[in-house]
């Protein structure tokens, strides 16, 4: 039988790091054997009342230290002492810190509202995959498979910016670059236009991967409130007066994560805030498309007509985000430079995705995707909301958006989401609590869902299990206060 463990679910420790030391501390008193078969990752879990992957990633932490070995199909085997200290360079000590980057939540088993990514049974995989084999058969083939422009493979780029026209978003001196996704657009504009010590406007809550991009360049970032009516003109006008910042990182569409967006005045005051102030405007534009109800707003590079606003888009949301194919609309002389560090980080965008991607649109396979994406994306939001509606305890607040993939709960007080992941995720269910999100503005019962990826009835069974998990917290907190518990009928 295997050794009991015990595991502190309030320590700052992660669960799986402390799986993996008391693994690693029965190895090392000889109550598991060399050779000895660790449980399987589901059984040990059902025992611990774990999700599996926290059992998995203390697995790989053992395996990466030299306890254990994993085969595929029989498992994970002890292997006895761990490997010599290394006689080298000490690179625990060489590497910074990392950054708070969130957790790899989700489970094969369990309900995940941790990732904001498009749903893979939405994937036309056959279409897909006749359009590769069209591109293979066609007389580019060669091309594409060489070397290509960091700028982007030239059709898709006319393509792309034929598109911008006639939308109205690129204006004579636009030029347009296509990058691994908004997650190197973002990367490359730290890299050409942020210096230590620039302060640089962000939302806030806001995106994991934008702030932390931005805090490796050694911006000092300034967050402006941020809600269901996207970011909070007013206090971005007093951040901006005070502040003199670099750039102003906005997302107007269904923000991550609290699906805001912002109204077509407000979008204006914000372009006349940036002008006066003369610093550089980017529209993070990744989630426009997924708009399932209501009439959208302008784009803010839209309605600049001096045409200096940065414009980011990317296929990520809407069709696969594993072909890392975004865009940037911009100013020909910062596309130039946006170029030139492209070049220096990664030579070019791979030239295949860009190529069936483009095939994808010109085939009509992108709009009858869209149409399929939207008409399940207004069925998955519309479970969220009433399961929120539904099944969060009383004095839950959360927005309702009318699109994208996200949105925000604040739960009553005293519960903070962090404190609760580790529980949730014993009952199979995970998502992001709100410090990952946080920039200046510390909100313990904010937590984000992130519905796009589940179907329906795993939203409502999911927010099923949050709602007895945060009830029951809430009932419990509130006893240990003294506070009577409102009467449930």
């Amino acid at each position: 039988m295997f050794p009991a463990i015990h595991l502190d679910s309030a320590s700052e420790a992660p669960l799986y790091r402390q799986l993996s030391d008391a693994i690693k501390e029965l190895i090392g008193n000889g109550r598991l054997d060399k050779g000895e078969r660790l449980p399987a990752t589901r059984e040990l879990a059902g025992v611990l009342g774990l999700n599996r992957t926290t059992i998995s990633a203390a697995y790989a932490l053992l395996e990466s230290e030299g306890l254990v070995q994993g085969h595929v199909g029989r498992g994970s085997f002890v292997l006895g002492e761990p490997r010599p200290p290394r006689s080298g360079l000490d690179w625990e000590k060489l590497l910074p810190a990392p950054g708070p980057v969130p957790p790899a939540l989700a489970a094969p088993d369990g309900i995940s509202f941790a990732s904001s990514c498009p749903a893979e049974d939405l994937f036309p995989v056959d279409a897909f995959r006749r359009t590769c084999e069209e591109v293979l058969a066609g007389p580019d083939a060669s091309a594409v498979l060489q070397l290509g422009s960091p700028s982007g493979y030239a059709p898709l780029r006319h393509y792309l910016m034929d598109e911008s026209r006639r939308e109205g978003v690129a204006r004579t001196g636009d030029d347009l670059i296509v990058t691994n996704g908004c997650q190197q657009a973002l990367d490359l504009i730290a890299r050409v236009l942020v210096r230590p010590g620039d302060a640089v406007v962000v939302e806030d809550p806001v995106y994991p991967g934008l702030k932390n991009v931005l805090l490796q360049a050694g911006a000092q970032l300034v967050g402006v409130a941020a809600g269901v009516d996207g970011i909070d003109i007013d206090a971005l006008e007093r951040a901006v007066v005070r502040t003199r910042p670099r750039l102003i990182v906005i997302t107007p569409d269904f923000q991550n994560p609290t699906g805001g967006t912002l109204p077509a005045g407000a979008r204006r005051a914000a372009l006349r805030i940036a002008r006066a102030a003369g610093c550089v405007l980017v529209e993070n534009d990744i989630y426009g498309e997924l708009r399932y109800e209501g009439d959208p707003a302008p784009a803010i590079k839209q309605i600049d007509e001096a045409g200096d606003t940065v414009l980011l888009r990317s296929f990520s949301k809407l069709t696969f985000p594993g072909l890392r194919v975004g865009w940037v609309v911009a100013p020909e002389p910062l596309v130039a430079r946006l170029a030139e560090a492209k070049h220096m980080a990664d030579l070019h965008t791979d030239q295949l995705s860009q190529a069936v991607l483009l095939r994808f649109a010109l085939s009509g396979r992108l709009k009858e995707h869209r149409a399929r994406v939207l008409a399940a994306g207004a069925e998955r939001l519309r479970a969220a909301v009433e399961g929120c509606q539904g099944s969060l305890p009383a004095g839950t607040h959360f927005t309702r958006p009318q699109g994208g993939m996200n949105l925000w709960v604040r739960l009553p007080e005293p519960l903070d989401a962090g404190d609760l992941v580790a529980r949730a995720q014993r009952e199979g269910v995970s998502y992001l609590p709100g410090r990952y999100f946080e920039v200046s503005r510390r909100e313990p019962g904010g937590l984000r869902l992130s519905f796009a990826a589940l179907s329906p009835e795993k939203i409502r069974g999911g927010l099923a299990i949050l709602g007895r998990v945060f009830s029951s917290e809430l009932a419990r907190a509130r006893l240990d206060r003294h506070e009577p518990a409102p009467a449930v009928v």
